[in-house]
């Protein structure tokens, strides 16, 4: 892995302009062919899901957009990979990453993509116990469809935060944090906090980068082409974890941005799979 560091922009946060902290977090604005991107990556989840009917929608709370995708693999005991989307917890939908499936689906393993509601019509103290349920829900009905192997917990960007925050829930054996944001605190600063409307408390217990570290694995991973913030962010989390002892690797992928880094866990030979792979592994 490359040790050069990007200059973190939050060195300097409070000399930037509003538009400088707004676009150390503008992953859209980032990637130039970031529209094209999500098109064909939500073009490709709706074929993959048409596909696979089985189980989709199921609720596991009560609103909306608490509900979760199965796609159970043959052997009810297979290792299970669950899947949390991002979106800066504002954003996106489980449906639109089924093309994801099709990596860990090849090494036999089911796959879950839970849903969870969206800012701003929930606080991410809300998006956060509403992670919890779903696993909750998933130990105690996944065996009835299907679904009763150990469960490793992946997600990115929003999703990776989300991830490192539900690490700890009894369900989980390791976890796959891919492009997330581990402390809060300057996004506050920025236009995303206009929807998420975060609190002192928010920042100091839903930051993963302010918290006890959890001891169970977590390999982390970035895109090398990722906005600098993010890269840091990363790095950072995973400095954290290694001075505790907490075990989990981190890796860069080499010139993969924000977006085209997900190929490598739609992949069955990808990089992000081979990183799952090695947590089931206990490596």
């Amino acid at each position: 892995m490359n040790d050069i560091l990007p200059k973190d922009p939050r060195l300097d946060w409070p000399s930037l302009s509003q538009a400088e902290r707004d676009a150390a977090y503008d992953n859209n604005k980032a990637v130039a062919n970031s529209p094209a991107l999500i098109a064909a990556r939500n073009e490709a989840s709706a074929k993959f899901r048409a596909a696979h009917t089985g189980a989709l929608d199921i609720p596991y709370g009560d609103r909306e957009r608490t509900r979760i995708d199965l796609y159970p693999a043959r052997d009810k005991a297979a290792l299970c990979l669950v899947f949390i989307h991002g979106g800066y917890w504002q954003r996106n939908s489980r449906d639109v990453f089924a093309l994801l499936v099709e990596g860990m689906a090849a090494h036999g393993w089911s796959v879950a993509i839970p849903g969870y509601s969206l800012a701003p019509e929930v606080t991410l103290t809300e998006i956060v116990a509403e992670i919890s349920l779903a696993l909750d829900w998933l130990a105690a009905n996944g065996p009835s469809h299907g679904i009763a192997g150990p469960v490793i917990l992946s997600g990115w960007s929003a999703g990776g935060h989300l991830t490192a925050m539900a690490l700890s829930h009894p369900l989980v054996k390791a976890g796959l944090a891919i492009s997330g944001v581990y402390d809060l605190a300057p996004i506050r600063d920025t236009a995303l906090n206009v929807a998420l409307k975060l609190t002192d408390r928010e920042i100091a217990h839903l930051s993963p980068l302010r918290l006890s570290i959890v001891p169970k694995p977590l390999a982390i991973a970035y895109g090398s082409a990722e906005l600098p913030a993010l890269v840091c962010d990363s790095r950072n989390f995973h400095a954290a974890r290694s001075n505790a002892g907490a075990p989990g690797d981190i890796k860069a992928i080499e010139g993969a941005d924000h977006f085209t880094i997900l190929e490598q866990l739609r992949r069955a030979d990808g990089a992000l799979a081979k990183m799952a792979l090695g947590l089931a592994k206990g490596g």
